[in-house]
């Protein structure tokens, strides 16, 4: 218990700070008080502070994880690797139009081309979408259900495609038949559950975003079903909510009845994010409700002693982002722009003192300062922020 009490930081900030009309961008001083000053300045003005942070993050991210003048790609994935470098040079290209961005980008994309090109189908991950390179349609059916590494995240990778690309670059039958098949599945196991749909990963029930429930169900609500399946994934995501912990957090796996991961892969975050895209596919206000009081229990417990978006501060901040996008409610916006200050002003000294994980991969999109970075720049346009990987 010891070890798990220690998993966040205290969140002593406000629950609210009025922002000043002055701008105090070079007043920000003492680290005792430099949290708050950050917190009470103008948005536009911080704005500009976290973007230029963000940015040179940026640049420290693509000279550790590619090199001054490009490199042998070591891990070619989305979640630790290259490949989560170029997701951060395109999200930088979509908000300055710098085109050096978009040609790193497409510069890494290339060379992990390559890399996955000569080892295609070496590891029973190549044909995942996080972890892995994601190849043809045909590879996921010996993988688990699973968006971090198996056939829903397969199917979100087809999607970004067909978003960033243009519908039908990856046929609509190949992506209903895909959707079909992890249906069929969780049926298969939601017969012996209370659930309709149940997947199994590792001898795990998993109902986070990374390995369970909340994860397929969210890729799933992406494509078009037929009314008898979406009462299905509907029903589903109503089981969690009958589960939902009075602090507002969830189940890590079935049968599991402690509440203490409050994480994008296991927990709230993930989760939430879910049920608000419930609550935009199916118009009922109970899942807009739940991923309010899943909100509290971030809050409170969310500033993990990680910096990255899978298990950290980063990745807990974009709840708030996404509550602020669907409800327009300005807590959630100071809330997210609360965790963004505290990762901006404390999060290097943190990690440097040894108080603060930096990641296994430190400069890596999922795990290190490149999900810091990401984060910083969604803060620049708030109504657009949309975590990667999961939410289109």
């Amino acid at each position: 218990m010891g070890d798990r009490m220690i998993r966040f930081f205290p969140n002593e900030m406000p629950d609210f700070v009025e922002e000043k009309e002055e701008d105090i961008a070079a007043t920000v001083g003492p680290e005792d008080d430099s949290l708050m000053k950050l917190l009470s300045m103008p948005y536009s003005a911080l704005s500009e502070r976290l973007k230029q942070a963000a940015l040179d993050l940026k640049d420290t991210v693509a000279v550790e994880t590619w090199g001054l003048g490009g490199q042998l790609v070591r891990d070619f994935s989305l979640y630790c690797g290259t490949l989560g470098t170029a997701l951060l040079q395109f999200k930088a290209y979509q908000l300055t139009n710098n085109i050096d961005d978009l040609n790193l980008c497409s510069e890494i994309i290339k060379a992990c081309d390559t890399v996955c090109s000569r080892s295609r189908f070496s590891h029973s991950r190549d044909g995942t979408f996080l972890c892995g390179g994601t190849w043809n349609i045909k590879m996921p059916k010996d993988l688990p259900d699973e968006l971090l590494a198996g056939r829903a995240g397969f199917l979100w990778a087809c999607l970004f495609i067909n978003k960033h690309i243009g519908e039908g670059t990856i046929p609509s039958k190949d992506i209903g038949a895909l959707a079909k098949d992890i249906l069929l599945r969780g049926r298969r196991l939601g017969v012996i559950t209370r659930c309709p749909l149940m997947f199994e990963n590792g001898g795990e029930k998993y109902w986070g975003a990374a390995h369970g429930l909340a994860g397929i169900m969210h890729v799933l609500m992406h494509v078009k079903l037929n009314p008898d399946e979406a009462e299905e994934v509907k029903c589903t995501l109503k089981y969690l909510i009958k589960n939902q912990f009075p602090s507002g957090n969830f189940p890590s796996a079935e049968e599991d009845n402690e509440d203490y991961l409050v994480h994008w892969c296991h927990g709230a975050p993930g989760i939430s994010l879910t049920f608000l895209k419930a609550a935009e596919v199916f118009g009922d206000e109970e899942f807009l409700e739940a991923a309010v009081n899943a909100a509290e229990v971030i809050w409170n417990r969310g500033l993990l002693r990680r910096v990255g978006i899978c298990h950290g501060v980063s990745g807990n901040a974009y709840v708030f982002l996404s509550l602020y996008r669907v409800t327009g409610n300005k807590e959630f916006l100071y809330r997210a722009k609360a965790f963004a200050c505290f990762l901006f002003d404390r999060a290097h000294r943190l990690i440097a003192e040894g108080e603060m994980h930096g990641g296994d991969n430190p400069y890596s999109l999922f795990e290190g300062i490149g999900g810091m970075a990401y984060l910083l720049l969604d803060m620049t346009k708030p109504t657009d922020a949309k975590f990667p990987g999961y939410e289109l």
